[in-house]
């Protein structure tokens, strides 16, 4: 069983309890408009360029077989249409240069993950599959986790639940954690940011619940977008319906990622976050009062 794989975080604390390994599986059926991880979003391998990390050394254009990889009048140029993602330009070493999406298997992966087994031991954590959405991949989702349980690890699923239940009912038993984003409240804002309705996700999310899973709620606040007095509301009326609830995060808007779109040769779809009040304390002020669950800052 293979899978395509864009990132292997380790030492992570915020994908669940204790130090964890989060592996990053490429596809998403969402298009969130601020998404800060875009080379995430398509099911096939993609290269990234970085011009400012360039150092004029000229060894990608000796290494590409395809001529991809050329320069004119001092300035790197990426012929991105010809490059047939061979990976020979990556052995300049300069960091220019970056393919998202490696096909590895389960047992490749897994051996990484475990090399981290002594801080899961002494500090509860475990791996957790993120992505884009680890689902969009659910047979090498499904493999990861069961190769992981048989391994003695802890495993935690970051979903946004725009999947079948089906897909959510399989992986069930090798899944003691699922963090859960909940993006917007309203369907339709739901739609414009994210190009997805959210009935199902909103059903999929009480069929975990009603399964007796232990739920994380994570929800990305966008100034000018989603931090609404209404849409704070709709996230502690749906935290008061969870009995498998252990909390909600609060994950503040960054712009981190922000440069990975023209690194992509890609143009973002139009986003602009507005300047104004930006008070990630308050937000969970605001929906800590109206839920008894721990509201916290991811």
């Amino acid at each position: 069983m293979r899978g395509r794989v864009f990132d292997v975080s380790h030492g992570t604390t915020k994908d669940g309890p204790g130090i964890r390994t989060t592996v990053f599986l490429k596809g998403c059926p969402l298009h969130c408009l601020w998404c800060h991880n875009p080379e995430s979003q398509r099911r096939e391998a993609e290269m990234l360029f970085f011009p400012d990390k360039c150092t004029a050394c000229l060894r990608c254009v000796s290494l590409c077989p395809n001529g991809v990889q050329t320069f004119a009048e001092g300035r790197h140029i990426f012929r991105r249409p010809s490059c047939s993602l061979c990976g020979k330009c990556l052995s300049a070493g300069c960091g220019a240069l970056k393919i998202a999406g490696k096909m590895r298997d389960v047992e490749e992966v897994l051996d990484e993950v475990l090399k981290d087994k002594p801080f899961y031991d002494r500090t509860g954590g475990g791996m957790t599959l993120s992505g884009g959405e680890p689902l969009f991949q659910k047979d090498f989702c499904l493999a990861l986790l069961k190769a992981g349980k048989e391994a003695g690890l802890h495993t935690a699923v970051e979903t946004a639940g725009a999947v079948k239940k089906e897909a959510l009912a399989e992986i069930l038993p090798y899944t003691d954690l699922f963090l859960y984003d909940y993006k917007e409240t309203d369907p339709e804002r739901h739609r414009l940011y994210t190009g997805w309705d959210n009935r199902t996700i909103l059903e999929n999310l009480c069929f975990l619940d009603g399964e007796g899973k232990p739920l994380i709620l994570r929800c990305p606040i966008v100034p000018g977008y989603n931090d609404r007095p209404d849409h704070f509301a709709g996230i502690a009326r749906t935290a008061n319906r969870l009995k498998s609830l252990i909390r909600v995060e609060i994950e503040p808007y960054h712009a981190l990622g922000e440069g990975k779109y023209a690194a992509l040769g890609r143009e973002r779809d139009d986003f602009r976050l507005p300047t104004g009040e930006y008070d990630p304390a308050r937000w969970c002020r605001e929906i800590g009062s109206q839920t008894d669950a721990e509201v916290t800052l991811a």
